[in-house]
């Protein structure tokens, strides 16, 4: 990489242009160094979603699902023929390890790739009926037909800093399949990843005009722009996603807003669970796992071990030797293991979480960071306030940070500790005590948007706790931001209006399918 300060432009009208002064820098985590800049101010973004609306929109829609699938294929093969460079920029910009990286851009080439499955299995239609038709009075001709269309509006995405490759194109991915085109502003501190990426599909001519669109830089005025033809999607904190939720246009126009916001994912492990066997393995590994990988700023990381009592001591000595013997560093060296947080902003806010848990919990063990560059220790607390721990079950540390919560085993004093939370994209649980489990899972259920179940059966099968499948829904109840993404064929539906079409049976027929 080069050591020259770049600029970073935004994508928008199907040209590169760059913002007016001041302009925001972005570090290289691991030595705090400036190594990009960007701006949007001055932007036309008016304009942008007009383009989007009236250049993109027809050009998708006239696309059936298999060639929208095709689109999605050749984008994702443009990922993976480009991995090695944007892994190189990956660990430049967010301090992503290669492991991390790869988790990161391997994820958004393998989402693309599956809408673009799902495409092909769609086949040479444009739009979808929602069940069979409907006879609602006497005569067997006169019938209706509920009908899945595209918006005639842009996706809006706003994109978090901790997968600016991933995050951006599994959006993409559901949008472009649906029909709809894209306006993405992803997360500024690690803009330049999803700047290259969308700087090779231009290169190679793979986007059609108008459909897919980056702003990269300050939301500015967007979202006053936004129209009732229009979709919203946003990752990131609570607090922004009520000032979207809240916008006046956002409001004028009932535009529809899908949030993944702040979640404090719980780990619960079963009484049954002995140590040494395979679930316990299981366990432990996850949570290291999710405590560490890309340094603990994942959505979907462990934020709260729950384990029972009798388990505590020796959960606490296996995750303590677990933790003492893994590297936090460069990313360039290999043998580092735990890299920088994303920025001097995400620095401070980790460092300022981890202040105020040692005020509410115990800390049972810290690892060390380099002075130099963007890091926090991996850290392991303790708290035994159980339901009753407000800043643990209420406020989201987002780095290599985790709290046990002890509690007895109960089933209900367990689903009641997770549900505390208010919310989370996953929870994960693991036991091999199917009556325990019986009582547990289905309770926690309705509070997070997916359940990890580790077994003794899936011990060398499982996925893991934090992966992300194209073909699950992801979201999360309450406090999760109350969204629901991918899911397969289930994520288009954000992007179609539902229509119900009454007419002639067989001409509903003829002209839907």
């Amino acid at each position: 990489m080069s050591n020259t300060l770049i600029t970073l432009h935004s994508y928008l009208c199907d040209r590169w242009q760059a913002g007016e002064a001041p302009q925001t820098q972005l570090f290289d985590p691991a030595t705090g160094a400036a190594i990009a800049q960007t701006s949007s101010k001055g932007l036309d973004l008016r304009a942008a979603l007009h383009h989007g609306r009236t250049v993109g929109g027809p050009a998708l829609r006239a696309m059936t699902f298999a060639q929208r699938g095709e689109l999605l294929g050749k984008l994702s093969a443009s990922l993976v023929t480009h991995r090695d460079e944007l892994l190189d920029v990956a660990r430049a910009n967010m301090g992503a390890n290669r492991s991390d990286g790869k988790f990161d851009v391997d994820g958004a080439s393998g989402t693309l790739a599956t809408y673009a499955k799902l495409g092909s299995q769609l086949g040479d239609k444009t739009t979808l009926h929602d069940g069979d038709q409907l006879q609602f009075s006497r005569s067997k001709r006169f019938v209706a037909q509920h009908v899945w269309s595209p918006r005639h509006g842009v996706a809006v995405h706003i994109n978090a800093f901790n997968f600016p490759a991933w995050n951006l194109c599994e959006k993409i991915a559901v949008a472009l399949l649906a029909g709809v085109p894209v306006l993405a502003k992803p997360g500024t501190a690690t803009a330049w990843l999803s700047v290259r990426i969308v700087e090779l599909w231009v290169q190679e001519g793979l986007l059609p005009p108008g459909t897919v669109q980056l702003l990269v830089g300050s939301a500015g005025d967007l979202l006053d722009h936004v129209g009732p033809q229009d979709a919203i999607v946003f990752t990131g904190s609570g607090s922004t996603a009520q000032q979207i939720r809240s916008h006046p246009a956002v409001l004028k126009w009932n535009v529809p807003v899908n949030i993944e916001a702040d979640s404090l994912n719980a780990c619960v492990l079963g009484p049954d669970v002995q140590p040494g066997c395979d679930t316990w393995t299981m366990f432990l590994a996850e949570v290291v796992r999710e405590m560490t990988q890309k340094a603990g700023q994942k959505c979907t990381a462990i934020r709260r071990i729950v384990v029972p009592k009798a388990l505590l001591a020796e959960v606490k000595d296996e995750l303590v030797a677990r933790l003492h013997d893994l590297q936090v560093g460069d990313p360039a060296n290999d043998r580092s293991q735990v890299g920088p947080l994303a920025g001097p902003t995400q620095q401070r806010d980790v460092l300022a979480g981890l202040a105020e848990l040692n005020r509410h919990a115990s800390l049972i063990w810290q690892g060390t960071a380099p002075a130099q560059g963007c890091y926090a220790p991996p850290s392991l607390y303790q708290s035994d306030a159980g339901v009753d721990a407000e800043f643990i079950n209420d406020h989201e540390v987002f780095g290599p940070v985790a709290t046990l919560l002890p509690v007895d085993g109960d089933p209900a004093e367990v689903v009641a500790v997770v549900a505390r939370g208010g919310g989370s994209l996953v929870c994960s649980v693991f036991s091999d005590d199917l009556d325990w489990c019986r009582q547990v899972v289905p309770a926690i259920a309705p509070h997070t948007g997916r359940i990890y179940w580790g077994s003794a059966k899936v011990f060398d099968q499982g996925v893991g706790h934090g992966a992300v499948m194209p073909s699950l829904v992801h979201g999360g109840p309450g406090k999760a931001g109350g969204g629901e993404e991918l899911g397969g064929e289930r994520g288009l539906r954000f992007y179609w209006q539902r229509t119900a079409i009454q007419g002639d049976t067989q001409l509903l027929r003829a002209l839907f399918g």
